[in-house]
């Protein structure tokens, strides 16, 4: 008997990041250009970093408060007044290891054995393995390019959602670029109210939106007393690998997450935490540049998919455009471009319902290897 006997079932049933298995193919190969990291090209602005550096020569290496440092919330709870979302720093915010934590305490704290989470799909990959790592039952709730990937109270009434405890929402989203405005979550928020659903709303690229400004369900009448909202530095600041995130709930809920937070992992990175009152402090006019770049970016991606052929709905949100590819196989399509031309996609079917027949292609990268990865695509398209 050895302890890979005691795996348990809720791990066991769990299948490997399919995301995983294309990137180790691609580091066997020379010269690949990957657009498949959900992550900044840019690094995290110089302030933000010289303030991480000032704390760390100043020996500030200790733990902070459970919930963060006061300092943060404040700034936090001052920074989302502008999605008119009000939350108290000293009850109703929880500064996590990244976002992902966040995510993972709210399906922890909120997530019975046997509870239904509906999960929009395509959508980012953690959400249906922390269902079930919580002990929760995932119901795909799945969106389509005709919606432009908007969830609608038909498609979560077709879903069943009727009858689910728990709505997780990713907008602006992740594979698909999709966002959402306020009457299109008004009825969502509508559906919610009338079948008492919990919701998770994932929030973390709030401030990539290209068209319009960031809209939230918290914002709708019913909403904040049922909604954890999770956000963070790692995509418009480009502090990734600094982990920070944020919860915001109401107190009770915040208490719970803080619970389980607590004992897990104590605080959220010192370090991390002074580089992010920097960033909140003076670093807007960075993200703006980040923001204009990735739209030049996303703008002239999806002119090259739709030049050559490929359908490719008008994305308008995060660093990611979601194309459908020609004979509807995307796997197929993904591995077979990768040996032909070095470029790494993603294959839609990776998130989910819905992501069949896609692929994710993430434009944080220079535009250098934008031009040429779509090249090398039109090429493989054409051959």
């Amino acid at each position: 008997m050895t302890i890979g006997d005691h795996v348990a079932d809720r791990v066991e049933q769990v299948p490997p990041s399919g995301i995983r298995r294309f990137f180790e193919l691609a580091e066997e190969m020379d010269d690949v250009i990957s657009l498949g990291v959900g992550e900044p090209d840019f690094s995290a602005p110089w302030a933000a970093r010289t303030a991480a550096i000032d704390s760390l020569e100043r020996g500030k290496t200790s733990y902070t408060s459970n919930r963060g440092m006061r300092e943060l919330r404040e700034a936090i709870s001052e920074r989302v007044t502008r999605y008119g979302q009000e939350y108290d720093p000293d009850s109703e915010i929880l500064v996590t290891t990244g976002a992902s934590e966040a995510v993972d305490l709210a399906f922890r704290a909120f997530v019975e054995d046997g509870d239904v989470v509906a999960i929009p799909q395509p959508s980012y990959i953690s959400y249906t393995p922390g269902a079930l790592f919580a002990g929760g039952d995932p119901l795909p709730v799945p969106t389509s390019a005709e919606d432009e990937f908007k969830l609608t109270p038909e498609a979560l009434e077709a879903a069943g959602a009727d009858e689910a405890d728990v709505l997780v929402l990713c907008y602006p989203n992740n594979p698909t670029g999709a966002v959402m405005t306020e009457d299109e979550l008004a009825a969502v928020a509508e559906f919610v109210e009338e079948h008492d659903l919990v919701v998770f709303s994932d929030e973390i690229y709030a401030d990539l939106r290209y068209e319009d400004s960031h809209a939230s369900i918290v914002t709708h009448p019913g909403m904040r007393e049922r909604t954890v909202v999770f956000n963070g530095f790692s995509k418009a600041y480009a502090m990734t690998g600094l982990r920070l995130g944020y919860a915001m709930g109401p107190p009770e809920a915040i208490d719970a997450m803080n619970k389980i937070h607590q004992y897990g992992m104590l605080s959220a990175p010192t370090t991390a935490q002074y580089a992010a009152i920097e960033a909140l402090r003076s670093c807007d006019d960075e993200v703006e540049e980040m923001r204009r770049e990735y739209d030049r970016r996303r703008r002239f991606v999806i002119s090259r998919f739709r030049e050559m052929g490929m359908d490719c709905f008008e994305a308008k949100g995060a660093f990611y455009v979601f194309p459908e590819v020609p004979d509807g196989d995307d796997e197929a399509f993904a591995e077979g471009l990768l040996e032909a031309q070095n470029v790494a996609l993603v294959p839609g079917s990776v998130f989910g319902e819905g992501g069949e027949g896609h692929l994710r292609v993430s434009y944080a990268t220079s535009m250098r290897e934008l031009r040429e990865a779509m090249d090398r695509i039109e090429a493989y398209v054409n051959g």
